[in-house]
């Protein structure tokens, strides 16, 4: 009797242990599952509870519906995590500890683009910061933004003594100053100017200066106070420990730009600026036989100037002169000259032709580029220790032969035969795209008012014909070339206007919230035929564009309803909707705004 009580209870004890186990393992199975995903579980239950994703429950977030053709769309796209307010996806710094890449340190490598391979993109909505508000309109951005859209005050203290910046209530003031020119920009630009004998001392000099590459920007104050003298400016910067520099920049309404010049050549054609500036920017010129400079070198026009700030230029140290000495030595190899010198600035301007190359002995450093290397080719390029030599035509031309600002801006430019385009091609691309640009503007009507677009994106630029057509609007223009058109490129350089190659199965170099109006002319199409992913393209593009920043997508009418359908996924409303005969490929364009949605955070817009 005793044995069976025992059998009983023991067989009891099984049970219960069992059932245990089961408990725990379902438990332990659950919570996986929901850490896998917390990222975008934490930020899709912000949004939920404002309402903005109706009474679904997280796990529905990614369910889909199935339209006409079978094709899925989602009802709806996670929010990510808040500290992924700032994500630039190919420039994560997360991405590379957790890939282990192995990159050298001491050229820059971790600071080039680096993107995730698609399993690894975070495809969900980046929330802006607690406290957002719309940015303030230009022209006052350039002096003052909302604190609440970039919570980084480090810079103020860090460059309190050089008045980079200074926060002041609820905003971050920008007095102008900067590493090399603590009382103002405005005076620093006029004495360069004064120092190459320019009229008037604007350093526009009757508009034949009108591209200027900015290298270690800061917060770009120089490239800022150039705006008023007609002159674009591309800052250029890395994300590094100065981490929001470029974003501070974006957010003031200048022209910017995340880079560096580390291993590969910038994303810019050959020729593209008459002017570029290093104020105290800590590169090394002298590093790997001169190749940072001859990356400069690649990228000025003939004739084009490198005005130089920093201690080398007039310290009196042992350091100093040696580098002084060794720098002076490597750019007469190169051909330049000493255009001016004053205290502590050296300005140094190109040749205009070929021959002084030429003319130098047999073996001299650095060498002359060989005669197949493209020049323009960037797109994965490794920079080169060479000298890229000008083209027969410009050689013969002594020099670019562009009209001075604004007229190169509607003159056709020499280099428009190389990518085989007439004058009378070039003439009509202007007259159309004024009239779809005008169109545009109709259709987008009170939705805009003075001053609230100021960063515009043309996603596939062709020549720059878009940014032409804006060109009485108080705007600028970054227009991107597809990867496989860097002449094309050329060409809106050529124009006065500035832009990048870059290839849209990839995220963008720019930080969130960075751009009033994304305009993408057969981007979509285009992202298709290369079997990438429309849908990541369209999260990227919610990445980029601010709260109530509006997109055109002019492309063929199968596409355009497609991104459509998105809409309601991406808080995204349809502004204007209209058809384009185009011959056999009926066309049509949409003007969306991007909804101002909520996160655990409070959004506030500002006055």
């Amino acid at each position: 009797m005793a044995r069976g009580r025992a059998d009983v209870n023991s067989r009891k004890k099984v049970v219960v242990a069992v059932l245990f186990l089961v408990i725990v393992g379902v438990f332990f199975y659950f919570y996986s599952q929901s850490g896998d995903s917390s990222i975008v579980e934490y930020g899709d239950k912000s949004l939920r509870q404002f309402g903005l994703k109706g009474d679904r429950d997280v796990s529905e977030s990614s369910s889909t519906v199935v339209g006409e053709e079978d094709s899925a769309i989602p009802k709806s796209i996670p929010v990510c995590d808040d500290r992924l307010s700032e994500l630039i996806p190919c420039l994560d710094r997360n991405l590379i500890y957790q890939t282990r890449l192995k990159l050298d340190l001491a050229v820059m490598e971790h600071y080039e683009r680096h993107c995730p391979i698609p399993e690894r993109r975070y495809n969900c909505l980046i929330p802006p910061p607690p406290g957002y508000k719309i940015p303030i309109n230009w022209p006052k951005s350039r002096d003052q933004v909302w604190k609440a859209n970039i919570p980084h005050t480090h810079l103020a203290t860090e460059k309190s003594d050089q008045n980079w910046m200074v926060v002041k209530g609820e905003k971050i003031v920008f007095p102008g100053g900067g590493t090399h020119f603590h009382y103002g920009a405005d005076k620093y630009i006029a004495s360069i100017a004064n120092m190459l004998n320019f009229p008037n001392d604007n350093i526009n000099n009757e508009g034949r200066v009108r591209s200027v590459l900015d290298v270690g920007c800061g917060v770009a104050s120089f490239g800022g106070y150039l705006l008023s003298s007609d002159v674009i400016t591309m800052s250029l910067a890395p994300n590094d420990v100065h981490q929001n520099q470029i974003q501070f920049a974006l957010e003031r309404g200048i022209p910017a730009y995340l880079g560096v010049l580390g291993t590969l050549r910038l994303p810019y054609p050959s020729r593209s600026f008459e002017f570029a500036h290093c104020s105290r920017c800590r590169i090394d010129w002298l590093q790997r036989d001169g190749i940072l400079l001859l990356e400069l070198d690649r990228l000025l026009r003939p004739g084009g100037y490198f005005a130089y700030s920093s201690p080398e230029a007039y310290a009196q140290d042992e350091e100093d002169r040696r580098i002084w000495r060794e720098m002076s030595a490597l750019v007469e190899r190169m051909c330049w000259k000493i255009a001016a010198k004053r205290n502590q600035t050296v300005i140094w301007v190109k040749p205009l032709t070929n021959s002084c190359y030429l003319k130098r002995m047999h073996g001299t450093l650095p060498p002359l580029c060989r005669s197949d290397d493209d020049p323009d080719a960037v797109s994965g390029v490794k920079m080169k220790a060479c000298i890229s030599r000008y083209s027969d035509q410009m050689h013969k031309a002594k020099g670019s032969g562009l009209a001075p600002w604004p007229a190169r801006l509607t003159t056709p430019p020499p280099r428009l035969a190389e990518i085989h385009y007439s004058t009378k091609m070039f003439e009509k691309d202007v007259e159309v795209w004024q009239e779809r640009v005008d169109n545009y503007w109709s259709k987008l009507g009170s939705k805009i008012k003075a001053g609230t677009i100021r960063n515009v994106m043309d996603m596939r630029a062709n020549i720059g014909s878009f940014a032409a057509a804006l060109k009485e609007k108080d705007v600028w223009v970054m227009n991107v070339v597809p990867e496989n058109q860097p002449k094309s490129l050329a060409i809106i350089y050529d124009r006065g206007l500035i832009g990048a190659v870059h290839n849209w199965c990839e995220a963008f170099s720019t930080y969130p919230r960075t751009y009033d109006l994304l305009h993408a002319w057969s981007v979509f199409s285009d992202i298709i035929k290369k079997e990438c992913s429309p849908e990541d393209l369209l999260i990227e593009m919610d990445r980029i564009l601010r709260p109530k920043g509006f997109i055109i997508v002019y492309d063929k009418r199968s596409v355009v309803e497609y991104v459509r359908k998105y809409l309601p996924a991406l808080h995204w409303e349809v502004v204007s909707i209209y058809d384009i005969d185009q011959g056999k490929d009926d066309h049509a364009v949409v003007i969306i705004q991007k909804k101002m949605w909520l996160t655990s955070g409070s959004i506030q817009v500002s006055e």
